[in-house]
């Protein structure tokens, strides 16, 4: 932690609900019966002025009529209370606050403000407001307003909504997923991102970190601390708003939020997190990683009973950058002899409809040790040959016992298809990752290269700079000091050339021109140097030139530009 402790948030010994009511679905009624119905083993209050009991629980008025200091108080109360509570919290000596409440406004004098100055004079730790709330399953914290209960697990997730909380737990308990944390941070008025990865990096019980960010407060802070997770734990990604909401023109600066996430994205990739694009890819990534580790090649061998699923896998495979595993001349060998003449001979390997479970165990153990592939999806479609359930039941105790005799074991995914009841119960009690579907089987793999890339791109060394480099750093802060007084947020062209000059990197010479006159008598002094030329409409408001056809190129002939600049000049009136 950065500054204070934050344990007593996943294991408080006292909790205190400020804003209880006996109103049905009230915040502070639902969250008081989500800590009790979680099995909450420390000391429960209710505090609240108006009911001296509620669902026959005592309540009292004000927190400091309490016989003990909660750990953890949870905030419920309407926006103009909520100030008044944390100013008694703070005073109380109380550890950690979970403001629910939303409402409290950003900005400077807003109550949101005023309650991080007033949580930071008393030591008072704040997550929200506007969130959620907090679940510790493995304590039987539910501080939440969540429909339902997380189950105990090694997954810890972190979100700035609260929306997506709700979606990822009942996705989880509908696969029997579990969760050493979840916190819905809402607004970040104090703890944010950087200083829960923090506590989930070296927390023994974490084993991977899913988090779902709109926005980092402190970059620096953030950056520090993903770096730090990725060495300890796969760290999954979500970042929203990668694109304006709705269609609007190039100049309402669509093309700066897109270049605002282009620059999350590569310091997401430079700090060894595996960026997802949404909650399914989330899930998916978070199912293999949390069965799974990280593997040093990508070449995917297919088994299946059913030559189209394995075809149509071997597509998606290849949809998502994947690589198709060529079959070892051993290997052929091996199952020529194991398998009927009429399987496929080739990846993916068809053993037949007809297959039974010694058949498919044959052919998983020869391909398991084929050094040509580097994992194996194994697939089966219903039929009444054998039993889905028992051929799940054997396959994933032969692979399990296959993976214990090794010390770096390769990984197996599994899909039965047909959506049969009981088929993935198997695979769960040996931790081995299983899906209901081809491309959720598939891009699972593909995480497990990009998640290695990803961890090879943090640890990579930048190269060290030639000794007669020499560069003008003094100038080169001038330039971005003066845009930033200016108010800008991009560098005009004539900037980044020099910008770039000052570390010597080269880039073609630019030009400035008011008019398309202006254009041409420039441009007839650069064709006596260059072959072609480019006009670009230059506006602040207009990051990505091609968004409003503002680019013309390949321009071989002075008055070719003057022409070209006024074309430009009347699309974007």
């Amino acid at each position: 932690m950065h500054r204070t402790g934050l344990d007593a948030l996943f294991r408080p010994r006292a909790i205190a609900v400020c804003g209880g009511s006996p109103r049905e679905r009230s915040l502070g009624r639902v969250i008081a019966e989500n800590l009790r119905v979680a099995g909450f083993a420390g000391t429960l209050s209710v505090v609240t002025p108006r009911h001296e009991e509620i669902d026959g629980h005592a309540t009292v008025r004000r927190l400091r009529d309490l016989d003990h200091v909660p750990d953890l108080v949870v905030v419920t109360v309407p926006p103009r209370h909520v100030e008044q509570v944390i100013e008694d919290a703070g005073r109380a000596g109380v550890t950690v606050a979970v403001v629910i409440t939303a409402g409290l406004g950003h900005g400077p004098g807003s109550v949101r403000e005023r309650i991080a100055t007033t949580a930071r004079r008393h030591g008072l730790r704040l997550v929200g407001p506007n969130c959620l709330g907090v679940l510790s399953p493995r304590h039987r914290v539910n501080a939440s307003f969540a429909a339902s209960p997380a189950q105990p697990g090694d997954l810890a997730l972190l979100a700035q909504s609260g929306a997506i909380v709700t979606a990822t737990v009942e996705w989880a308990n509908a696969r029997r997923i579990g969760f050493s944390g979840i916190v819905s941070l809402g607004d970040m008025a104090d703890v944010d991102l950087g200083e829960l990865l923090d506590h989930f990096a070296t927390d023994p019980g974490t084993r991977a970190i899913l988090l779902y960010m709109e926005s980092v407060g402190d970059a620096r802070r953030f950056l520090s601390a993903a770096r730090a997770a990725a060495r300890a734990k796969p760290v999954i990604v979500v970042k929203a708003g990668r694109h304006a909401a709705g269609a609007r023109a190039a100049a309402s600066h669509t093309g700066a939020l897109a270049g605002r996430d282009a620059v999350y994205d590569a310091a997401i990739r430079r700090a060894g997190l595996l960026r997802v694009n949404d909650l399914e890819e989330l899930f998916a990534a978070a199912n293999t990683l949390s069965h799974l580790r990280p593997i040093d090649g990508q070449r995917l061998a297919i088994l299946t009973n059913g030559g189209g699923v394995g075809i149509l896998a071997i597509d998606r495979l290849l949809d998502l950058g994947g690589v198709a595993a060529d079959l070892s001349d051993a290997a052929t060998a091996a199952l020529d002899a194991a398998l009927p003449p009429t399987w496929s001979r080739g990846n993916p390997v068809d053993i037949g409809g007809d297959a039974d479970i010694e058949r498919y165990l044959a052919a998983i153990d020869i391909l398991y040790d084929d050094p040509a592939n580097d994992g194996l999806f194994v697939i089966h479609t219903p039929t009444a040959l054998v039993s889905p359930v028992e051929l799940a039941e054997r396959v994933a105790e032969h692979v399990d016992a296959r993976r214990r005799a090794q010390r770096e074991p390769k990984p197996v995914l599994a899909c039965w298809l047909g959506e049969m009841p009981d088929t993935r119960a198997p695979f769960d009690a040996f931790d081995l990752p299983s899906y209901r579907t081809l491309t959720g089987a598939v891009r699972g793999f593909v995480h497990l290269v990009r998640y290695r890339q990803a961890i090879e791109q943090l640890m990579a060394t930048p190269p060290s700079l030639p000794e007669e480099f020499d560069a003008d750093t003094g100038r080169a802060r001038a330039l971005v000091a003066d845009a930033a007084a200016r108010g800008e947020e991009w560098l005009d062209p004539a900037a980044v050339q020099a910008l770039l000059g000052c570390y010597g990197i080269p880039m073609p010479p630019v030009h400035l021109a008011a008019t398309p006159e202006a254009a041409a008598a420039h441009a007839e002094a650069l064709l006596t140097r260059h072959a072609a030329l480019a006009v670009k409409i230059h506006s602040p408001d207009i990051q990505h030139k091609s968004d409003v056809d503002g680019v013309v190129l390949g321009l071989d002939s002075v008055d070719a530009v003057p022409a070209a600049a006024a074309a430009i000049l009347a699309r974007a009136a």
